[in-house]
């Protein structure tokens, strides 16, 4: 059983037992490929996310009416990549294993590989719906396979082809584009095409995985990887909700905040918005 954490995502303070949602923070960033820093964020959401409301008046819903519980951080072993992946599996399995939903504040992009382990063991017919401005299809970067830049390629060796649809890309090898051709579900560069995937998926196990440099770095600049030309937050905002919305969400995560590349707090603050949007849109 996991306690409540003393300090919170706004009115997520539920107690474990009648909690539907388990938030919890995987602040890790050590095979970030350029900019580190995603590790601090999410503390920094906790704290920024008391400058907002619990309402949203896109759907008439509050967070006070939510039965969400913030179980606090992984205490991660920041050195080892491989018991990182282990700790965040754990978790989310404990979670899962008490039919509740897991939501996996990051850290950079990888710690979606430890929890995408635990839902396919309990969900092996699992689809990923995947935000984002890169691919991260690589089989490698620089000689390493647990990589930010690969943890879809991992997540697709858990669930083969057709089960991973990609949104918003824009960036990536050549590679991981052909790859893509033949593997995976991409819609690059935007995130029109979301609702047709939400039809196609209707009743099936989803597991969302939200990279933030998905918008545009002139919205966004807190991130480790910018990445210009990206969607605006009110695009992302109705796609994420529809995504949370209409489909059989078992766990997401939110990753890739970098706080201090923002001095001015906008990009925590959007961090933060689009946190309550999701789980507000999870029924």
């Amino acid at each position: 059983m996991l306690n409540k954490n003393i300090e919170t995502f706004l009115d997520c303070d539920k107690d474990y037992e009648t909690a539907e949602i388990i938030m919890f923070g995987a602040g890790f960033d050590s095979t970030t490929s350029f900019r580190p820093g995603a590790r601090f964020a999410p503390n920094a959401i906790r704290s920024e996310s008391y400058g907002i409301e619990t309402y949203s008046p896109y759907q008439n819903k509050s967070l006070e009416d939510k039965k969400v519980m913030d179980s606090g951080d992984i205490e991660l072993c920041i050195g080892d990549t491989t018991a990182v992946l282990e700790q965040i599996q754990n978790r989310a399995e404990g979670i899962l294993s008490d039919n509740k939903i897991p939501l996996m504040i990051g850290g950079e992009h990888l710690v979606t590989l430890g929890m995408f382990r635990a839902v396919c063991k309990k969900y092996p017919d699992v689809h990923i719906i995947h935000f984002d401005a890169h691919a991260d299809l690589r089989e490698d970067y620089l000689g390493v396979k647990n990589s930010h830049a690969c943890v879809l390629r991992r997540c697709w060796e858990l669930v083969g082809d057709g089960r991973i649809h990609q949104f918003g890309i824009r960036s990536g090898d050549k590679s991981e584009f052909l790859f893509a051709e033949s593997h995976t579900d991409m819609h690059p560069f935007g995130l029109g095409d979301v609702s047709d995937t939400v039809k196609k998926l209707a009743g099936k196990p989803v597991y969302f995985t939200l990279d933030l440099d998905v918008l545009d770095p002139s919205v966004f600049p807190g991130t480790g990887t910018p990445e210009p030309e990206g969607v605006s937050f009110a695009e992302l905002r109705k796609a994420a909700t529809e995504v949370c919305s209409n489909l059989n969400i078992v766990a997401c995560d939110v990753n890739e905040l970098s706080p201090h590349y923002d001095h001015s707090g906008i990009s925590t603050a959007a961090a933060c918005k689009i946190i309550r949007e999701i789980i507000l849109a999870i029924d």
